[in-house]
Order: C-alpha cells, then sequence, then structure tokens
C-alpha cells in the first residue's frame, strides 16, 4: 500500500525551525535592550562588549540545549527503538513491533521507515513459520519412504521368501524410491519457481496436441481402472507460453484425477477457444473435496485425502498454482464431496 508523508513531514521538523526562530527573535530584543541600557547607563565600551559576548554565549547555549532536547525525542529515541528491534529481530525475534511516532495525516519519514520495518519483520516471521513448517513436512515425507524401503530390504534378507514375496517387496521398495525421487524432484522444481530462477520461455505451440499427448500417457490408468474418458479438445488451439512449464501442470491435474476417480468412473477434459483465452477443464467423478480443503489445496504438502497419502507428497498443485501464476493464467476448482471435482485453468492466447 503506497503511503504518503505529510507537509509537516519534512526531514528537518517544522517544530525545530520554531524554536530556533522563537529563541533567536527573544534574544535580539533582549540583546537590544541590554545595548539600549548600557548606553543610557554610559557603561565602558569594554564592558558593554563583554557583557553581550557572555549574553550570547548563554543564548547560544539554551538554544542548543533546547535544539538537543528536541532532536533526542524526534530522532535519537525513535531510531534507538528502531536499532533495538532490529538487534531483536536479528536474534529470532519475530514479534517485536514500533509504535509510530505520529497520527496518520501528519507522519514524517521515520513515521514511513517505522511502517516498512514492521512490515519487514512481519514478512520475515511469516517466511520463518513457513520455512519450519516445510523443514517439518520435507523430513515427514522423506522419512515414509525411507522407512518403506529400509523395512523391505531387511525382509528381503530372509531366505525362507518365495519368490512371488520377493517381487512384492522389490515392487514396494521400487516404488517407495519412485516417491522419494518425485518428491525431491517436486521441491527442486518449486524452489526455483518461487525463487524465480526458473523464468518463462515464451513460444508459440499448439495446446490441442500437448493435452492430448499428455492425456494419451495415462491410457494404461483409465484402461486398468475402466474409466470412462469424455475428451473435447477443439483442435489448432495456438498459445504463446511456455510449454515445458505447462506440461508439468496437465500431468498433475491429470495424474490426481485418475487417481482419484474409482474403478469404472468418469474423467473429463476440454478445451476451448474464448476470444483471447484458451479454456480448459479437467473433471473427474472422484471422491471429491471439502469446502475446507478446497480453500487449501494449493498450499505445500496439503492433503485433503490422508487415506491417499501415500500416492502422493501434496507438492503437485503447490506446482500447478506457482506454473499458473508465473504464465500468467488463473487456476480453479469447484469440488463436492462424493461426486467429483473439476479444475479450470485459464491461458492468455498471446502472453
Amino acid at each position: 500500500m503506497k503511503r504518503s508523508v505529510s507537509s509537516s513531514g519534512s526531514r528537518f521538523p517544522k517544530s525545530i525551525f520554531w524554536i530556533v526562530l522563537a529563541v533567536l527573535l527573544v534574544t535580539s530584543g533582549i540583546s537590544v535592550g541590554i545595548i539600549v541600557g548600557m548606553q543610557e547607563a554610559e557603561w565602558a565600551p569594554i564592558i558593554q562588549t563583554h557583557i553581550m559576548v557572555f549574553y550570547w554565549i548563554l543564548a547560544s547555549f539554551i538554544l542548543t540545549l533546547l535544539i538537543r532536547a528536541r532532536m533526542k525525542v524526534t530522532y535519537d529515541q525513535p531510531l534507538q527503538k528502531i536499532s533495538d528491534a532490529t538487534k531483536r529481530v536479528a536474534s529470532g525475534d519475530f514479534s517485536v513491533r514500533i509504535d509510530p511516532i505520529h497520527e496518520e495525516g501528519s507522519q514524517d519519514y521515520l513515521d514511513v521507515m517505522i511502517h516498512d520495518l514492521n512490515a519487514m519483520i512481519a514478512e520475515l516471521g511469516s517466511i520463518e513459520t513457513l520455512k519450519t513448517d516445510f523443514v517439518s513436512n520435507v523430513s515427514h515425507e522423506i522419512k515414509t519412504p525411507i522407512s518403506v524401503i529400509q523395512n523391505y530390504a531387511q525382509l528381503l534378507q530372509s531366505p525362507d521368501l518365495t519368490e512371488q514375496e520377493r517381487n512384492d517387496y522389490s515392487r514396494a521398495i521400487s516404488d517407495a524410491a519412485m516417491r522419494l525421487s518425485s518428491l525431491i524432484t517436486n521441491i527442486l522444481r518449486l524452489n526455483r519457481l518461487e525463487n524465480q530462477k526458473l523464468a518463462p520461455s515464451a513460444v508459440e505451440f499448439d495446446l490441442s496436441s500437448q493435452l492430448t499427448e499428455c492425456l494419451l500417457g495415462y491410457e494404461s490408468i483409465w484402461e486398468e481402472k475402466n474409466i470412462e474418458l469424455n475428451p473435447e479438445i477443439e483442435d489448432d488451439v495456438r498459445i504463446r507460453s511456455d510449454p515445458e512449464l505447462l506440461t508439468i501442470v496437465w500431468n498433475n491435474l491429470l495424474s490426481n484425477a485418475f487417481k482419484f476417480t474409482e474403478e469404472g468412473g468418469t474423467v473429463s477434459i476440454s478445451l476451448k477457444e474464448d476470444g483471447d483465452t484458451a479454456v480448459i477443464k479437467i473433471r473427474d467423478s472422484g471422491c471429491g473435496m471439502s469446502t475446507e480443503t478446497v480453500k487449501h489445496i494449493f498450499d505445500k504438502f496439503y492433503q485433503g485425502d490422508t487415506s491417499r497419502a501415500t500416492q502422493g507428497n501434496g507438492l503437485g498443485l503447490a506446482l500447478v498454482k506457482r506454473i499458473i501464476d508465473i504464465v500468467g493464467g488463473t487456476v480453479q476448482v469447484e469440488s463436492t464431496p462424493g461426486e467429483g471435482s473439476e479444475f479450470t485453468v485459464r491461458l492468455n492466447v498471446n502472453n
């Protein structure tokens, strides 16, 4: 939010200006009176000179004390508060806040500095919380597949295993290793995206063909689960965007659609061009989501259906949201528990 500094909020406070002006006027008037009095009394010039020198030394001393007192209130004390706050932040205390010096409408540059410092501390506190949660979640997500690998590796050492058991245990180890690899890959992708190290590369390409190719990649899954597929993809919808990043989006959305759709269910995917916008809808007839789950579905590591936690790591939709934001599109979700979910992505045709 843009903040304004009032006319009274100059770098040199008007209060000090008025103090100096008032003191100079008073001392000048007094000095004139002293000179007139000494002349009427016919004091010796040398005495008049010494008296005036002493008078102006005293006046300067008083003026300096007044300015120093005002400067202490105006600058020293607020700057000391800012210094103390930064030291507490450096030691890890993100709860510190500094009260503004002036009321709204009469704020000066120090008030703006305090406002910005409070905003920075709040943001740092938020980042610290996110980092702590992120490390905790990553540790948990990495620990789970490692435990699976360790347990089944120990079971494989048994000499009495049947060939079927040995194959099952090996498959479990392979699945856990793939999950761990996927987790690390997604973490690295998300980190690069959030730190803007992965900039979009805009080229013109056929979105219709891309969606079709991504969909065909899940043919074995929909055939195995006997899922009815309803594609409605317009031909030759061309857009200018980053095809590599968008492939990640479609794979994540389609993977979730087939994963949460029960055997014999339905998955629909549509693409249509609406003016300068390409609208992609992916709908499944799966378990659906509650309103609370929908609110957090794009948060990192959030998994509304904990019974399927072994099939993902809660980073896929966070990646989707971040990529869509980067390429300048929007993503929305509508869901009803027990009826399924629909994700709608809108992309500008000419970015």
